[in-house]
């Protein structure tokens, strides 16, 4: 019996080694199943998904009158990068855009008296003061574009280089450099 025993270990030995060597088989993805997309295409599916105001933000009065100093269109930024600003249908509301990045922004007071713009749903914000303008993930905890400036921002830095502020001090003038007026907005973007 032990011969027996033996001659059968012995026999299936080599099959036992190569059952513990072989990978186990890989199952082809069922159709249909969740991969990730290449970059072009999740790029694609970003740009042509809407993006929709949320119906829940009640704008004020005050609220519509600062998005009418809101700069629009194409703003340059530092290294090339570009920030586009588009009224959307619902008024008030803008979409704002850069490089992988769509964000539908409403105006927020600002105790400073700033432009501040804002997605809470994304959690972004466009600050835009008398020379420069910024786009800041608050997500990320980063600037996506910085030193963004309109030809108006342009022309008021160049006026701040000139005559420089103290703002530490009190005005002399009753009628201190204020932001200048933005643009007419253009064309409202479909949402």
């Amino acid at each position: 019996m032990k011969v027996l025993l033996a001659a059968i270990a012995i026999a299936l030995s080599p099959a036992l080694a190569l059952a513990q060597q072989a990978p186990p088989a890989k199952k082809a993805p069922a159709p249909g199943a969740n991969k990730k997309l290449a970059p072009a295409a999740q790029k694609a599916v970003e740009e042509n998904t809407p993006i929709d105001a949320d119906p829940n933000v009640k704008l004020t009065d005050a609220d519509l009158e600062v998005a009418k100093r809101v700069f629009v269109g194409d703003i340059p930024c530092e290294l090339g990068a570009k920030v586009t600003v588009t009224p959307l249908k619902r008024e008030g509301f803008f979409l704002v855009t850069t490089k992988g990045h769509r964000f539908a922004m409403h105006p927020v007071e600002s105790r400073t008296g700033a432009i501040r713009l804002e997605d809470p749903k994304r959690g972004a914000m466009w600050l835009q003061l008398g020379n420069k303008s910024m786009l800041m993930s608050q997500k990320l905890g980063q600037r996506l574009a910085d030193e963004c400036q309109s030809p108006e921002q342009v022309t008021f830095a160049e006026k701040l280089k000139a005559n420089p502020v103290n703002i530490l001090e009190a005005p002399k003038q009753p009628d201190p450099i204020t932001m200048p007026p933005a643009a007419p907005a253009s064309k409202p973007a479909s949402s």
